[in-house]
């Protein structure tokens, strides 16, 4: 029996593609190993949100071909999508874009069939929504559903609407029948996700939206914790508040993407708020849910970028309370106009304030993980990971230790005890 292995970069939605492509080849007979070295085809799912998700894509295909030179190469993805026949020097068997992805085996087997390498990119102008149906993730309590394709919203940085398109949604009923699913194969946790979630529903005529779809979702017997992977601050408003507030089953965990702290450099990214804005969204969720994290992601040494702008960033990082914070240099991408901007800054200039933002995010870190001890949570037990260690989740996503004897999906009530990084030690009461 032929083994394929994955390996998956960049978000959840990459993480769900991977799955679904996954299951494919599992249907067709392979079966999944988890060295590399054992594969007989060896998949890519690939980022190109940055230059260094260029590179690791890269990195990952060439050395799999020198690791295992017989051992069939697919590279997928974002990446695969923006540079489709330039990657056929990579010796790639199939090259398959951000769509088709349903037909990854059937691809395969034509270029093997008729020995020659094949170039799936489409354009995806006018496309409509892929449905991949995933029937399973990789650990055992917590799934990822994918409801939304797509970004409209022409960031001055940002690659993306290129490589995934305009927006395109899941049906509602599809959503529910593929959560049924999931919540029927034993999952508890489920997280929707999107390349841009905050539009779902837009290319719908009866004007169903992200709202609707968790509703949907909240109403499903078996399903304990509904999350969301990551929410704009122009959809934080008062009647949207209500609603959410309604989901007894949504997780308190708001991922905001900031990208700055600075006004002048948000307009200059062409993002859809300022900073006024996003303090009101997350005081908005502070007052409506009850023990409420956040996280975020944060783009440092955008062109122009001066110390006055980035210790604006530093000051306003300092002023929420985020749990965490994802830290990445800007990286110029291609046919994007922030790529053309003057003052591009330095690479060492970039590193310095990466790590200033980042020793600010983990210091904030600590304290909230300190402010944790001998609070009371609830954990969804979700893998042994040792002889009589078990870890799993708290509703915030914080990670949790507890000793003792468990069973996966488990939902069980801990005391803290203390915390070391980013893992929460904990007592079953």
């Amino acid at each position: 029996m032929k083994k394929v292995y994955f390996h998956t970069l960049g978000c959840k939605v990459n993480q769900y593609d991977t799955q679904a492509m996954l299951e494919q080849f599992l249907d067709n007979g392979y079966t999944y190993t988890n060295n590399p070295k054992d594969a007989d085809v060896y998949v890519v799912n690939t980022c190109t949100v940055t230059s260094t998700a260029d590179k690791k894509s890269l990195q990952m295909a060439n050395r799999q071909k020198k690791l295992s030179p017989n051992c069939e190469l697919i590279i997928a993805g974002c990446m695969a999508q923006n540079k489709g026949s330039n990657l056929l020097s990579t010796g790639a068997r199939l090259i398959l874009g951000t769509h088709n992805r349903s037909q990854i085996v059937n691809l395969f087997n034509r270029a093997i069939n008729e020995n020659r390498q094949i170039v799936a990119v489409s354009p995806l102008e006018f496309v409509g929504f892929e449905n991949l149906n995933i029937k399973k993730h990789n650990n055992h309590t917590r799934a990822i559903l994918k409801i939304q394709e797509g970004c409209e919203n022409n960031c001055s940085y940002c690659i993306i609407p290129t490589v995934r398109g305009p927006i395109r949604s899941k049906k509602l009923d599809e959503i529910k029948k593929e959560a049924e699913s999931l919540v029927e194969a034993g999952y508890k946790d489920i997280t929707v996700t999107g390349i841009n979630l905050f539009c779902y529903g837009k290319d719908f005529e009866d004007k169903k939206n992200l709202l609707d779809a968790i509703e949907v979702l909240n109403s499903i017997k078996g399903l304990c914790r509904l999350r969301l992977s990551s929410l704009e601050p122009g959809f934080v408003n008062e009647r949207n508040i209500k609603r959410l507030k309604a989901l007894d089953k949504l997780c308190p965990h708001f991922h905001l993407a900031l990208q700055s702290g600075s006004d002048r450099i948000l307009s200059l990214m062409r993002r859809r708020y300022n900073t006024e804005m996003y303090s009101n969204a997350i005081k908005m969720l502070k007052e409506s849910f009850t023990d409420c994290s956040f996280t975020t992601d944060i783009i440092v040494g955008f062109p122009s970028e001066t110390e006055e702008d980035f210790n604006e960033t530093l000051d306003f990082v300092k002023k929420i309370d985020f749990m965490k914070v994802h830290v990445f240099p800007y990286s110029p991408r291609e046919n994007t106009d922030a790529a053309l901007m003057e003052n591009q800054i330095n690479q060492s200039l970039k590193k310095e304030r990466v790590s200033k933002l980042i020793k600010q995010s983990n210091t904030q870190m600590d304290i909230i993980y300190k402010n944790m001890n001998n609070k009371t949570v609830e954990v969804l037990i979700e893998e042994k990971t040792s002889k009589d260690r078990w870890k799993g989740f708290t509703p915030q996503y914080m990670s949790v230790e507890l000793i003792g004897d468990f069973i996966s999906g488990e939902l069980v009530k801990a005391k803290i005890i203390g915390h070391k990084n980013e893992l929460l030690y904990g007592e079953k009461l």
